[in-house]
């Protein structure tokens, strides 16, 4: 599988995680925990955030190559 693709699907992921947080969270409850919840939303963060790195990296490489072929 090439690093866009393992990207892309780690982004989809994060997303998924994001929205059911969101959602539990939304609905609430006393026994809702909500530190466990803030924990969720900072590792989807940051997963989301590694995967959109790894595709700023494959497009400079994407374009660096690019570049030297027009040369």
């Amino acid at each position: 599988m090439d690093p866009i693709s393992t990207a892309r699907y780690g982004m989809m992921a994060a997303t998924q995680q994001l929205t059911a947080s969101a959602n539990r969270v939304a609905a609430g409850g006393d026994a809702l925990d909500y530190a466990g919840e803030a924990v969720n939303l900072v590792e989807a963060r940051q997963a989301f955030r590694a995967d959109v790195g790894v595709i700023k990296v494959a497009d400079e490489m994407w374009q660096a190559l690019l570049d030297l072929q027009s040369r």
